[in-house]
């Protein structure tokens, strides 16, 4: 999908604030509200909006820890690792899952309530899993900085 750069003031837009109204939308950019519409409806309709959600304050909802988990597989198979990623996306306290290069096979960020939660995660869930090798977590001590939005108008072209 070819993105120009109305689309990219738009999505800057909505990144900042979802839940600002077409007709206010379209005011700020200088566009029709319908022309606004029409191009929210392709942005969707093409993948590259995705999904509209709230952020949440997760130390507000009591999920004070955040760890960063490397895990190393013992076994690289198709199968192993589809039962591994297949595991990881059911899994609630898991926001993110990456397969990387170098040291770990995946990189995961997990929330938690406290040290204990994260104790009975990895018990009850993570070393129940077939074909570990190794787990290493990394505990955020203090978030720096925490976005969501993406840059899309400094991307490389």
């Amino acid at each position: 999908m070819k993105i120009d750069q109305t689309d990219e003031r738009i999505l800057e837009a909505l990144q900042t604030q979802g839940r600002l109204a077409n007709q206010q939308l379209a005011e700020n950019l200088g566009l029709s509200p319908a022309s606004c519409w029409r191009r929210i409806r392709a942005l969707e309709e093409g993948g590259v909006i995705q999904r509209y959600a709230a952020l949440l304050d997760r130390k507000l909802l009591g999920l004070n820890l955040c760890t960063f988990v490397h895990v190393s597989l013992a076994r690289h198979d198709k199968q192993n690792v589809t039962a591994f990623e297949a595991a990881i996306k059911n899994h609630p306290e898991v926001l993110e899952c990456y397969a990387t290069t170098g040291d770990a096979d995946f990189m995961l960020r997990v929330v938690t309530r406290d040290i204990e939660a994260y104790d009975r995660f990895l018990e009850n869930f993570m070393f129940t899993l077939p074909g570990l090798l190794q787990v290493k977590s990394n505990i955020a001590l203090r978030e720096i900085k925490f976005e969501t939005k993406l840059p899309v108008t400094n991307r490389t072209t």
